[in-house]
């Protein structure tokens, strides 16, 4: 495409020179089609693209031809499609599900309203073999499902093109690009319906001054007439040029047999400018080339708040599409040599050694080998404090080298890393559409019809009542009304909120997730791994034998230095709780560790012991029940011992932490109603024992997967609506049984979970987080569609009833659309 590209830009021919310069077909020996373009003779492959690639030039948009970066669509038939994507196939892993079925998601160009939506997905479920097309208005993505052995990808982006909508299989990149060059042609258009407007408007105002009362039979027939004449051809610009997509969109929703918002707004230009250009040349009756111009260009500013809020919307995409770096720098000779040689980064593999510099992105996941530094997690996790990462640290990739150089061993490719793995999902994420929304399409596309008949009506009886005010009645009917905001109250919303949300670290996989989560009347939660940090911790210290032996903080650190050099979890969860360290008097000798009972050693010329009861009573002498610490005895908990010659110490109660954020966020679920569930596959007392430190009046332990998918079946035949929190690995058929859910992510776990939402910054309180941000949501789309409701309940019998001209029609239909994406997008400051 580089060579492509440039040969475009020289203004030469195409890079084939026996290609059509169009739309680069082969062009056939003797062909007598051609196009002149910029006083060069083109070679065209058939009448459709000469009369096309001729009324380019003719219009003086020949330039197009040197800033295009592609081929135009064939003109040879509907069901063309670019050779680039004939070649899709069912066996590119890009669409690999099972199997049986294959699945895509697509970008699609052209999408202007719900009705679009509704055609795009009518017909794909259309063809053979596709059982599952969802397409979201707002981020432009649709997600299909087929079947391999009856449906071909090729098949589906032929049926697309057919319709006037292309797709390509989904790429960040290309998306932003077509993005872009969307504004900058919008932009264009907008530009020139504003000139427009201004002139002429500069020569409408003696029309209308001339006839008010002071005024009035001030402007003669001949300037006036000259004044019209001027107006239409200032307004030819806006009709022709500006308005041009409308048009075009109201003819591929009529080819297709459907009803889209364009159709109601090309009548309304149409009809409107018609009736001037008639007026004009027979010299009396009204003109409209003032409203015209005045509802394409507010119509245009309404699209381009619509482009910018979609913008918004993949701009959480685009940051990770561009995380991952392109190079890499190997150390092919490591440990023998340390020269580096800059590779593609899709060409790591495990085992492969990279240098990473400060303020690079680790090209893949993997293990530091050498050196210490910390790392930016912020792009996977949300989380904007760098990390330590020490020798031995595994870091993913994607991840921001925020210290000191390093070298890195590749674990995972880098087709397989964290971010990749994201990446797939995000993919995923924003293709479907929630109960709300799909009944907003569905209300949309009634209304363009209801809105057709009711035009027609009104100008039936204005015909009779008073004929003069029949068409400007009907024209205002067609222009003040407003699908528009009613189809995109949810999407705008819903686009806004989940990308808001990715940028604190929540990815919303599912399109229900808000939606659903607002209507949650029980939150259940696993505790390995999510009230808890699914590691030990020292719980509670209960020091034995007489008041005069060591405090509480010299019990610790005696068993801290025992266990110092221990790899044992039990004697990491000691270790920490020790806190300030050993000091140098609390320095153990001759430690030993007797298996399956516990170590001892010598502290000071002491001998002390640390283990279970049996193993601390043979030097410590038969202990005292009450000493024990019988509060916390059927608790679940470890119990770990430590005496010395003659003496008990202390008793140390171990169990997996709490984390520092769950009572919080259990605290938050139970001041919104709702009710809190503890669900685990851990022994009953230990469960009961979190369950009394949350506040959690509902908990059951001993549950097997099977029957924790029972416990949340039960409640949602009662007629809960369950979200469930699980670690996302051992949980994942109670995720998919609950009505919404959320996973526990980390590192590789992210890929397999099987949540309706992971939470990328592993944090517990981002589900109360999400829980806020659905609520804000829902209010934001019920205000959305109560003024799209209430706007076009009052807008459109008050253009019937006459009460409103087709210039201010064109203002509030601008202004409508407006307010709804405006309000959606305060959610991506919230």
């Amino acid at each position: 495409m580089g060579a492509v590209r440039e040969s475009f830009l020289d203004g030469g021919a195409a890079p084939d020179s026996a290609g059509c310069f169009h739309c680069g077909l082969p062009v056939a020996a003797g062909t007598p089609w051609k196009a002149a373009i910029d006083g060069i003779e083109r070679r065209m492959c058939c009448p459709g693209c000469a009369a096309v690639a001729q009324a380019i030039a003719d219009a003086g948009q020949s330039s197009w031809y040197a800033t295009r970066d592609g081929y135009a669509a064939t003109a040879t038939g509907a069901d063309a499609l670019p050779p680039e994507l004939a070649l899709y196939r069912n066996d590119d892993p890009r669409f690999a599900l099972d199997a049986t079925d294959c699945e895509a998601v697509l970008l699609v160009d052209g999408i202007r309203c719900a009705a679009c939506v509704w055609l795009i997905e009518r017909r794909l479920l259309q063809l053979p073999g596709v059982v599952k097309a969802d397409m979201n208005v707002a981020t432009g993505r649709l997600r299909v499902r087929w079947r391999k052995d009856a449906c071909e990808a090729a098949d589906v982006l032929r049926a697309l093109h057919a319709i006037g909508y292309p797709a390509w299989p989904y790429d960040a990149a290309r998306h932003s690009r077509q993005l872009q060059q969307a504004g900058r042609a919008l932009g264009r258009r907008l530009f020139v319906a504003c000139l427009s407007m201004m002139q002429v408007m500069m020569y409408v105002a003696p029309a209308y001054l001339a006839d008010d009362a002071v005024n009035q039979g001030t402007l003669e027939p001949g300037m006036a007439a000259l004044m019209q004449w001027a107006s239409l051809l200032l307004t030819l610009p806006a009709v022709c040029y500006s308005a041009m997509p409308f048009f075009r969109g109201a003819w591929s929703s009529l080819r297709a047999h459907a009803l889209g918002m364009d159709v109601p707004v090309a009548l309304g230009i149409a009809a409107a400018f018609g009736a001037s250009v008639i007026a004009t040349w027979r010299g009396h009756g009204d003109v409209y080339y003032d409203s015209v111009t005045m509802f394409i260009f507010l119509l245009l500013c309404s699209r381009w708040l619509e482009l910018a809020a979609r913008r918004k919307a993949a701009s959480a995409l685009e940051r990770l599409q561009h995380g991952l770096p392109a190079s890499a720098s190997l150390l092919a000779g490591w440990p023998a040599a340390r020269s580096a040689t800059v590779v593609a980064a899709a060409t790591l593999k495990a085992g492969d050694v990279i240098a990473v510099k400060p303020g690079e992105a680790f090209a893949a996941d993997g293990d530091i080998i050498e050196g210490a530094t910390s790392a930016d997690l912020s792009l996977l996790t949300g989380e904007s404090a760098p990390q330590a990462m020490a020798t031995g640290a595994s870091v993913p990739g994607g991840a921001i080298n925020a210290g000191h150089a390093v070298l890195l061993r590749v674990t995972r490719a880098a087709g397989d890393s964290t971010l990749a793995g994201l990446l797939k999902l995000v993919e995923k994420a924003g293709s479907g559409k929630p109960a709300m929304a799909l009944w907003a399409d569905r209300t949309a596309s009634w209304f363009v019809a209801a809105l057709l008949l009711l035009a027609v009506g009104a100008w039936l009886w204005w015909h009779w009542a008073d004929p003069a005010r029949a068409w400007p009645v009907a024209i205002a009917v067609l222009v003040v009304s407003c699908p528009c905001a009613l189809s995109l109250a949810t999407p705008s919303a819903l686009a806004a909120a989940t990308d808001r949300l990715l940028a604190q670290g929540i990815l919303v996989v599912q399109p229900h997730v808000l939606e659903t989560l607002h209507r949650a009347t029980h939150i259940v939660f696993d505790k390995t791994g999510t009230l808890t940090e699914g590691k030990p911790a020292v719980r509670h210290v209960v020091r034995l034998g007489p008041g005069a032996g060591p405090d509480h903080r010299a019990v610790l650190q005696i068993a801290a230095a025992l266990e110092a050099h221990s790899a044992h979890p039990i004697a990491r969860a000691i270790v920490a709780a020790a806190q300030d360290g050993i000091a140098a008097r609390w320095t153990a000798m001759d430690v030993q560790e007797i298996s399956g009972q516990g170590l001892e050693g010598m502290i000071g010329g002491q001998r002390y012991r640390l283990g279970n009861a049996a193993f601390v009573e043979a030097i410590a002498g038969k202990v005292i029940d009450t000493e024990c610490g019988t509060d916390h005895a059927g608790s679940g908990m470890t119990a770990v011992y430590l005496g010395t010659d003659g003496a008990w110490l202390a008793c140390f109660y171990i169990s997996d932490a709490l984390r520092a954020d769950a009572r919080q966020t259990v605290d938050y679920f139970r001041a919104q109603g709702k009710q809190v569930v503890l669900l685990s596959g851990d022994r009953g007392p230990l469960v009961r024992q979190v369950a009394q430190e949350l506040g959690i009046t509902m908990a059951q332990g001993d549950c097997l997967p099977g029957q924790k998918v029972d416990y949340v079946q039960q409640l949602q035949q009662g007629g809960a609506v369950v979200a469930m929190v699980g670690d996302g690995i051992n949980d994942a058929a109670v995720l998919g049984c609950a009505d919404v859910s959320f996973a526990m992510g980390s590192g590789a776990a992210l890929a397999q979970a099987h949540a309706d939402a992971v939470l990328l910054n592993g944090q517990l309180h981002a589900v109360a987080d999400s829980a806020a941000c659905a609520s804000r949501t829902m209010r934001v789309i019920r205000q959305n569609l109560a003024w799209a409701m209430l706007y076009n309940a009052t807008a459109i019998p008050a253009a019937a009833l006459g009460w409103l001209n087709p210039w201010l029609s064109g203002v509030g239909m601008a202004l409508s659309s407006a307010v709804v994406v405006i309000n959606a997008l305060r959610l991506r400051k919230a």
